[in-house]
C-alpha cells in the first residue's frame, strides 16, 4: 500500500471532488470480480471513487484497507459511503523504433526514362 503525504492527499481530495463512483460494493463485499473492476478502473483513471452500500464504518474502513492492499493503492479519502483510493499509472512501455530505409518506398514504381515519358 502506498503512502500519501498530506499536501498530496489533499491536492487528490480536491481533484476527486468533481469525480462520481465508478465502482460499486454492495452486498457481497468486495469479491475478486470488484478487485478485478477496480483494478481496471485503476489503469485508466489513476483516481476512483468506490461506492460502499450497507456498511457500518468500521467494516467499510477494513474494506478500504483490504482494496488498498489488494492492488497496491494508496486510500485518499474516507467519506460517508464513498471511498476515494489513488495508484499512479505504470509508465507506458516504449516500443523499439523501426529504423527509417533510405531510398524508394516499396510500391512505387521506378521512374520511366523512356523518350515518350519525357514528351
Amino acid at each position: 500500500m502506498t503512502e500519501l503525504s498530506s499536501a498530496q492527499r489533499r491536492a487528490f481530495r480536491a481533484q476527486a471532488h468533481h469525480l462520481n463512483p465508478v465502482v460499486s460494493v454492495a452486498g457481497n463485499g468486495v469479491t475478486p470480480a470488484v478487485l478485478a473492476e477496480i483494478e481496471k478502473n485503476l489503469l485508466a483513471h489513476e483516481l476512483i471513487k468506490v461506492r460502499v452500500y450497507g456498511e457500518d464504518r468500521h467494516q467499510r474502513d477494513a474494506m478500504m484497507q483490504s482494496i488498498c492492499e489488494s492492488t497496491g493503492a494508496a486510500a485518499v479519502q474516507h467519506i460517508g459511503n464513498i471511498l476515494v483510493i489513488y495508484r499512479q499509472a505504470p509508465a507506458p512501455e516504449k516500443k523499439p523504433v523501426k529504423p527509417v530505409q533510405k531510398g524508394r518506398a516499396s510500391g512505387t514504381k521506378k521512374p520511366s526514362t523512356s523518350k515518350r515519358a519525357n514528351r
